[in-house]
């Protein structure tokens, strides 16, 4: 059976169950605070876990994009050394939202794997919660009752909290949950060891399959737990596992769902999967690392330097790096399998396809840049080895290595122990010991329990129509985070927008009684409207006054119409390629990330610019409708962004049906007209395939416009009015390149005579060309030039300058590279020595070193210091 009927497989068996079908949500997540990447298949249905929301639907099913590059079974460094475990995966999940419980979902479980899937009952095991004294939970009796109806009592097994107890995270829904494995060894080592003897024991061919988790109950901040008012099934299956069982492999990898991708590496490599385990290794890294990038980067995150980011960054480079090192991928080669991929989930994820050719561009630009990045890495690896006092590499150079070049510390040590060099594992493992805390306490918000104050069935958003409203608190909580403590209070209805699709939160105030508590800030967390707030109203249960920052809101709405405007010209003057990737909509700016893979020209910059601003002068109405279904706002042609979820009904906002449709659920002006100037400042590159424009409006844009033709009334005031300006200012600026040719002239001159100078100065004592000198130079670049000069045409020279750069001090050690092996001479440990008497600190190589320092008096005593030490070295009195 192929994975794809596999998992259409499912789907249908659970739509006939009386299940909706749910597309799966964006594997990148937006309004969850404690969330970067969906790492289960309930992420999207957390809501309706937590009650904030009620779900249509009291059956869903669907197939869910997930990533996990952290925590149990989950670290980065360990995908690809086993055949099991993966960054991106699918979970194939059946939900109840207060419907069915225990005895359907076991039911249906094993109907599925054995009826529809064929897989054999005897080689499966069910585990159920065997209780926990701490929590004073009994064991799950109840379903345990019902798998021994189903596979008899020697096929169950009682797990632990840690194996048999679901928890959404420190707080939240939970529960147990009963794991269905499945044992895939041959026959013959059957005979030797029961598999159950072998569940939960990372065993490679005994995994488990299926997960059923039975929410019961809620935990609270203080640890304890309460049940929940209704009872909810969520259930998780690893589709790649599943498909490893249904087709009889031993490996995932071996699975039709990764063979096309490795067959194509096999080919490009020229190597065979199953004969070298490094090779194999490689090729797993590869192929699993592929799909969670391009994943990534249709969802719309992009690789970069910071969170969410900075993991897709990662997971490529390491994927890079292997391909490097093990299968001699010396050219980009990741992005060659995005087609194979795109092909091989259409009409599963489409968004893949749609946005292959995007990807690709991407992942190739990122590849270019690491293979650069890893050279140089090498030759810093060389470095080091040259540096290194013995032959032991120190784990905080290793970190450097794997922090800065992405080198993993097995390619580091790998590299080593070609030279002979070991590497101190222990001290890499305490570097990597103390990122991990800090990335941890950097990001750890830990937050109270929600005291109800008025029951609602959910925040009601008014601030489409209205700025202020009367509200009652509904619940409150106290958050920290870095140290800092807030409220977080939710109210029954609200004019507040809460932050989201790029737009900033509302700020403002309630007021009861003319006492006034800022609003700070309002978020989301999934679809809760959260406002935050420093203290707490002395009375709660009582009617407030909710007002809106009005001005802060109507700039915003300002720029986030303009962004409306701008995506549309941008489209009409690039082309249809053009996507939203990201924005950040505030009172000061507007920012818009788009796809487009070259830098956009002054003319078309000036062209969007214009198109935009005659649709402000035109003063177009807005349109915007609600509760439009989705297939519908399709059809009238709104735009909507990748990496977004969308319900079954939608908003849709119009600035003229011919020009600008979207989906969008932020605050926009009335009519265009309020925008009154729309002006870019700059156009950047921020990512592979990703331009960024930032501009300004309304009065921010006028003031902008103010200030920079003052700069340029200033300019013209300084040259004395010219007529023609530009003219005026390039005269200048060749005139001032006419004087630093002059001044490099001279300074070549000067630099010359130096030298001659140096040359008169060297004496030989034993075979060695001796300089110790104190020396004016022009700059640093001369310094250098003429030391690598005088090696060259001095046999075993030692060349020590203590220069005087105008005013500043530096030291330069030069060693001829025949003396290293002689004589105990290292040019970068005898800078460091001479540069503390100036006050200053450098290295470098064996044979050369420089070294600033801050005090141009010690230089006398560095010459001093540094006659000593030849007198040393070659037993003679300078």
């Amino acid at each position: 059976m192929k994975s794809r009927e596999i998992r259409q497989k499912f789907l249908d068996f659970f739509k006939d169950k009386g299940h909706e079908i749910v597309p799966s949500a964006p594997m990148v997540i937006q309004n969850d605070p404690t969330l970067m990447f969906t790492n289960a298949g309930m992420n999207q249905f957390k809501d309706y876990f937590l009650g904030n929301k009620e779900s249509k639907y009291p059956r869903v099913a669907d197939t869910q994009k997930c990533l996990r590059v952290s925590g149990k079974h989950n670290d980065l460094e360990e995908v690809g050394m086993d055949t099991y475990h993966h960054t991106m995966f699918e979970m194939l999940g059946n939900w109840s939202f207060g419907d069915y419980f225990k005895e359907e979902a076991i039911k249906w479980a094993w109907e599925l794997l054995t009826e529809v899937y064929g897989l054999p009952k005897d080689r499966m095991y069910a585990s159920v919660f065997g209780g926990d004294e701490g929590d004073k939970l009994e064991v799950d009796t109840e379903a345990y009752n019902f798998w021994k109806d189903i596979v008899g009592e020697d096929k169950i097994i009682y797990g632990s909290k840690k194996d048999n107890f679901w928890e959404m995270g420190d707080t939240g829904p939970c529960g147990p949950c009963s794991e269905i494995h499945i044992d895939l060894r041959p026959e013959s080592e059957i005979a030797k060891v029961p598999g159950k003897d072998l569940v939960n024991m990372d065993h490679p061919q005994v995994v488990e399959i299926w997960n059923l988790v039975f929410m019961q109950f809620n935990r609270n901040a203080d640890k304890s737990l309460q049940p929940l008012p209704a009872q909810h099934v969520d259930t998780g299956m690893g589709f790649e596992r599943l498909a490893m069982a249904i087709q009889g492999k031993q490996s995932n990898y071996e699975t039709d769902v990764f063979t096309e991708q490795i067959a194509i590496l096999e080919k490009a490599a020229n190597v065979v999967y199953g004969k070298d385990e490094k090779v194999d290794i490689a090729l797993r890294v590869i192929v699993d690392h592929i799909r969670a990038i391009s994943f990534a980067v249709a969802d719309g995150q992009l690789p970069s330097n910071v969170k969410a980011g900075y993991v897709i960054r990662r997971i490529l480079r390491r994927a890079v790096r292997y391909g490097y090192t093990f299968l001699g991928f010396k050219e980009p080669f990741m992005n060659e399998l995005v087609p194979a991929l795109a092909e091989q989930f259409s009409g599963v994820f489409p968004e893949l396809e749609a946005q292959q050719d995007f990807i690709k561009k991407v992942v190739y630009e990122e590849e270019v840049s690491f293979l650069k990045t890893l050279e140089n890495g090498l030759k810093r690896m060389e470095a080091i080895k040259q540096e290194a006092s013995g032959k032991e590499i120190s784990g905080k150079v290793a970190f450097e290595l794997y922090d800065t070049y992405g080198f993993p510390f097995d390619l580091t040590q790998l590299i080593a122990s070609e030279s002979g060099f070991t590497v101190n594992e222990d001290q890499f493992k305490q570097e990597m010991n103390v990122q991990k805390e800090r990335s941890k306490s950097a990001g750890k918000i830990s937050a109270g329990d929600w005291t109800v104050v008025k029951e609602i069935e959910q925040c009601e958003f008014l601030g489409y129509e209205q700025l202020e409203s009367n509200s009652f608190i509904s619940r409150y909580r106290k958050v920290s985070e870095k140290g800092k403590d807030q409220y977080q209070i939710v109210l029954d209805q609200t004019p507040f927008y809460a932050e989201s699709g790029g737009q900033v939160g509302d700020t403002g105030y309630i007021e009861y009684n003319g006492v006034k508590t800022s609003i700070l800030d309002t978020k989301k967390e999934n679809d809760l409207i959260v406002h935050y707030v420093k203290d707490l109203p002395e009375q709660l249960n009582v009617e407030f006054k909710s007002v809106v920052s009005r001005r802060k809101r109507l700039l915003t709405e300002n720029n986030h119409s303009a962004t409306h405007l701008l995506h549309a010209a941008l489209k009409q003057v690039l082309g249809d390629h053009v996507q939203q990737k990201g924005s950040l909509v505030n009172d000061k700016i507007l920012r818009f990330d788009f796809s487009h893979f070259s830098k956009m020209s002054d003319e078309e910059i000036q062209q969007v610019e214009d198109i935009v601003n005659e649709r402000v002068r035109q003063n177009i109405e807005l349109d915007e409708k609600r509760n439009v279904p989705i297939a519908k706002a399709q059809e009238m042609g709104a735009t909507a962004l990748f990496g977004e979820k969308y319900g079954e009904f939608v908003r849709v906002i119009t600035f003229d049906p011919s020009y600008s449709i979207e989906l969008c659920g932020g605050t926009h002006v009335p009519a265009t007209g309020t925008i009154g100037l729309f002006k870019i400042k700059t156009e950047t590159s921020v990512a592979a395939g990703v331009r960024r424009i930032e501009a300004v409006t309304a009065e921010v844009a006028e003031t902008y416009v103010r200030k920079e033709l003052n700069v340029v009334n200033e300019i013209r005031e300084a040259l004395k009015n010219p007529k023609d300006l530009t003219k005026a200012i390039e005269a200048l600026i060749k005139e001032r390149s006419d004087l630093q040719k002059q001044v490099e002239k001279l300074n070549a001159e000067k630099a010359g005579n130096v030298k001659q100078d140096l040359l008169d100065q060297f004496i030989e004592i034993n075979d060695i060309n001796l300089l110790i000198t104190q020396a004016e130079f022009p700059d640093a670049d001369s310094l250098k030039k003429i030391s690598f000069e005088l090696k060259n045409e001095l046999n075993n020279l030692i060349m020590i300058v203590a220069a005087d750069i105008n005013g500043k001090p530096m030291i330069s050690v030069m060693v001829s590279e025949s003396l290293l092996s002689s004589y105990d001479i290292h040019a970068g440990n005898l800078v460091k020595e001479l540069a503390r008497e100036i006050k200053g600190g450098g290295g470098g190589q064996p044979f050369y070193a420089t070294a600033g320092g801050k005090d141009v008096s010690g230089l006398p005593n560095a010459v001093q210091k540094a006659k000593e030490f030849a007198e040393n070295l070659l037993t003679v009195k300078l």
